[in-house]
């Protein structure tokens, strides 16, 4: 994509809103506008960013042997009178009537629709287990809306939803959901540690938490610190080998994590000194068995082996793609912008050309960017007549993995510049190594 051609509104001062580093560089960096509180629009380079991370997370839920659907965003108020949420809720929940007067809500979550579609469908244990899931825009009308799209009123949110006919099958599927986060947050170049979250009247220990360390995350995090070289579970782990599973989910809780919520200071102090870790962190997704709490009231049933019909077992986890770009950049950026990971790059090279009109440069500019686009690297060509000072500081801002410099200095070298973002490492190579060292 040439820049010239491209829509990235970057912004040279930071807005005067931003509280926190990934609102202040999304901003900048025009990945988003604000268009109202807690409402944000998703401009090109941000929105590339989002379908990276969703799709990633689309893959990791496909691979645990979750299904897709797609639920709309406003559903009847009648089917959250069934589960008795509808008057519980709040008022983040956003009510509205249409036409003939039929009370309506713009979704918050879908425990409710889901289970309700379930219900029209399955009526035996032989169907089960079953996980569906959706990537689907969410609105909860929070009074404070604040950090950008970390905290937001309107955001993109994967839920998936599990059923099955006993609590033994429940865990399963949630240890699939454990593992397929592991994998997930690993894949978009995080390091996320589950943590034990509160399980309400349910009780157990079947609710996790999984959290970043950033050093602008929002809460207090305590843990051990081996969990930092714990093996991510491999692409080819097979979801329905149950005992294999639980191994995993057994040594990823075996040692002590707790947000400042769920802290023990004793058990915290009984670590080895030189083991213990206290950091900031981010909840990038949560995961929850609730058993019957939706399908019992909604009479949600299944015929069991034993010829009973029984409200099936329900867990439901949540990743919400565009929080994790907010936090992505929170635990990848510096004091010029974003470093973004390979894996949700919206580009993957910033291709600079200093001197736009010379016939050397642009030869050689365009020359590697075919190159690169037969090799399946998309690069973000900047040929515009900035100065260089601008272009380098723009190509910093917006945190592309690699840049390729093309000046007439070091072109009569036969030349140009290689510089690897995260480490700012730079080096002076021939057209093709260049091609070479980025396209891998």
């Amino acid at each position: 994509m040439r820049l010239s051609r491209y829509f990235l509104p970057v912004l040279r001062e930071t807005p005067k809103e931003a509280e926190i580093v990934s609102h202040r560089l999304m901003l900048r960096a025009g990945l988003v506008r604000q268009e109202s509180a807690g409402i944000y629009a998703w401009l090109p380079l941000g929105l590339k960013v989002l379908n990276k991370v969703a799709g990633i997370v689309r893959e990791e839920q496909n691979r645990s042997g979750a299904i897709e659907l797609l639920m709309p965003t406003i559903q009847s108020a009648d089917l959250w009178r069934e589960s008795g949420r509808y008057e519980a809720y709040g008022k983040e929940m956003l009510r509205i009537s249409d036409r003939h007067e039929r009370e309506m809500l713009y979704g918050p979550t879908n425990e409710e629709m889901i289970t309700e579609i379930f219900r029209a469908y399955v009526k035996s244990y032989k169907d089960l287990p079953l996980n569906l899931y959706h990537v689907q825009w969410k609105f909860r009308d929070e009074i404070r809306p604040r950090f950008g799209t970390m905290r937001s009123r309107e955001f993109l949110m994967k839920d998936a939803y599990s059923f099955d006919v006993d609590q033994a099958g429940a865990r399963h599927s949630y240890n699939k959901m454990f593992v397929a986060y592991l994998r997930t947050f690993a894949r978009l170049g995080l390091s996320a540690i589950p943590m034990q979250a509160d399980t309400g009247p349910i009780g157990g220990d079947l609710s996790h938490e999984f959290i970043i360390l950033a050093d602008t995350g929002e809460s207090e995090v305590f843990c051990h610190k081996d969990f930092i070289d714990f093996p991510i579970p491999a692409a080819d782990t097979d979801f329905d080998d149950g005992a294999g599973l639980q191994a995993i989910v057994d040594q990823w809780t075996s040692l002590y994590a707790a947000t400042s919520e769920k802290h023990e200071e004793a058990r915290y102090a009984a670590i080895p000194d030189d083991k213990r870790l206290s950091a900031r962190g981010i909840e990038v997704g949560h995961i929850f068995y609730f058993g019957t709490k939706y399908s019992a009231p909604m009479r949600a049933t299944v015929t069991a082996p034993d010829g009973q019909e029984v409200p099936v077992h329900m867990g439901s986890y949540g990743i919400g793609p565009s929080r994790l770009v907010a936090a992505l950049i929170e635990a990848s950026h510096d004091d010029k912008g974003i470093i973004w990971p390979d894996a949700v790059a919206p580009f993957d090279v910033a291709l600079i050309n200093l001197k736009v009109g010379d016939t050397a440069t642009d030869d050689a500019a365009m020359r590697i960017y075919k190159a690169l686009a037969l090799r399946g690297r998309e690069a973000l060509y900047d040929d515009t007549d900035d100065r260089p000072g601008a272009k380098f500081a723009s190509a910093d801002l917006i945190g592309l993995p690699w840049q390729i410099v093309v000046g007439p200095k070091s072109l009569a070298e036969g030349k140009v510049e290689v510089k690897r973002r995260a480490t700012g490492e730079r080096e002076l190579l021939t057209i093709e190594e260049a091609v070479n060292k980025v396209a891998g």
